[in-house]
């Protein structure tokens, strides 16, 4: 049985080009980066010169790029730099953001007695700008920490009219960018923001390595701390391999992004189509079949059927990988947070997540189609 993946907003296969960049760098550059001999300088070298790449694909200076873990580090990073470095007395976020955000959000309010604010949606999952700027209109520093397209539903928030509603009400912006970055051009010598948070397994990097970008204005300190690395902003060996991997990572997406996303884009349209014709009753959360949602990801309700609690095992039989929500909380069986949040949950119906990449083929939509006929086939009206 050969095994289809449609999972890509949870991880994605690692490119070839990006692993020819890294095995070097494993086998042959072991010099710990912050050793001043020149096994260490060759190091470090790699470090900066990974650093300045990616700043200059972003439109930013390179002291503004702060390598971490992921985006669940940068993010928690961001939101706890606001509150005690730059005196944040107040956190507005959506209730549909990453758990990442909501649980630092929640955290900082627990140590720092931080209020926590939930901006609301419109019924599309689109931020409602108009209750952002009342609850902007008063109350203390604030940051405004909005995800640019979210990872469930595909639902892209349009992060200039943000940044301008923060501006005027003098809030800072932080903004999940994991989805988008190596997707789409994103040009931050453009957009007025604060922090914006990248993970390079998002994009055909390597697991455990990402960036925290920070405005030069924003003068913060680190969470880590314990050796000074990253002009001390996060203390702690540098992983040079996953470094270079990003860099390369980055490097890949942006150098052929419109072939990439012209083959991501008709992938999907083949999925959908192929779901309308075969399964009459099926909708998308958050309009996720639209073009103007995020061409990653398709978020489907498939109508009441007896499967529908087991959706996802027998479809992983079959196997056809995708998921029910966010794969970013270990072991969790509550289902999504997300769908819940927008007002798309419904016990009776099973809402699948299929993820794409520029490695999804054809044959991979026209199997998975298959299988899901199989799991979701036609039953007796009393049997539902």
């Amino acid at each position: 049985m050969r095994l289809i993946y449609l999972d890509n907003a949870a991880t994605t296969k690692l490119a070839q080009e990006v692993a020819d960049a890294m095995v070097p760098v494993l086998c042959e550059v072991y010099g710990n980066p912050s050793s001043s001999h020149a096994i260490g300088r060759k190091a470090k070298a790699l470090v900066e010169t990974s650093r300045r790449d990616i700043a200059k694909r972003l439109g930013c200076e390179p002291r503004s790029i702060i390598f971490t873990s992921g985006g669940t580090e940068a993010d928690n990073l961001a939101l706890r730099a606001a509150v005690k470095d730059l005196g944040c007395k107040r956190i507005v976020t959506s209730r549909a953001e990453h758990s990442a955000v909501i649980a630092s959000a929640e955290k900082m309010a627990d140590i720092f007695d931080v209020e926590v604010v939930y901006v609301n949606h419109h019924p599309d999952g689109m931020v409602d700008c108009e209750h952002l700027k009342e609850i902007l209109a008063s109350g203390p520093q604030t940051l405004v920490s909005l995800m640019h397209a979210n990872n469930e539903v595909g639902v892209i928030q349009p992060l200039e009219v943000i940044s301008n509603i923060c501006k005027e009400a003098g809030a800072f912006l932080h903004s999940d960018t994991v989805q988008t970055m190596g997707h789409y051009p994103i040009c931050l010598d453009a957009l007025d923001i604060d922090f914006l948070t990248c993970s390079a397994h998002k994009f055909h990097g390597p697991k455990g390595t990402g960036f925290l970008y920070t405005h030069p204005n924003n003068k913060i300190n680190s969470q880590i701390v314990g050796g000074g690395q990253e002009r001390g902003m996060r203390s702690g060996t540098e992983n040079l391999h996953g470094i270079v991997g990003l860099a390369a990572a980055i490097d890949l997406a942006y150098a052929d992004l419109e072939e990439h996303t012209s083959h991501v884009r008709a992938i999907k349209k083949r999925m959908v189509n192929g779901l309308l014709a075969k399964h009459p009753g099926v909708q998308f959360n958050g309009d996720s079949h639209l073009e103007s949602r995020l061409y990653t990801v398709l978020n489907v309700k498939f109508p009441p059927h007896p499967n529908s609690g087991m959706a996802l095992f027998l479809l992983d039989l079959e196997g056809i990988s995708c998921s029910g929500g966010s794969a970013c909380s270990s072991g969790a069986t509550t289902g999504s947070h997300v769908l819940k949040a927008l007002g798309y949950h419904d016990p009776k119906c099973a809402s699948l997540r299929f993820s794409f990449s520029r490695y999804t083929t054809e044959e991979d939509i026209d199997t998975a189609l298959e299988a899901i006929s199989r799991v979701f086939s036609p039953v007796e009206e009393d049997a539902v």
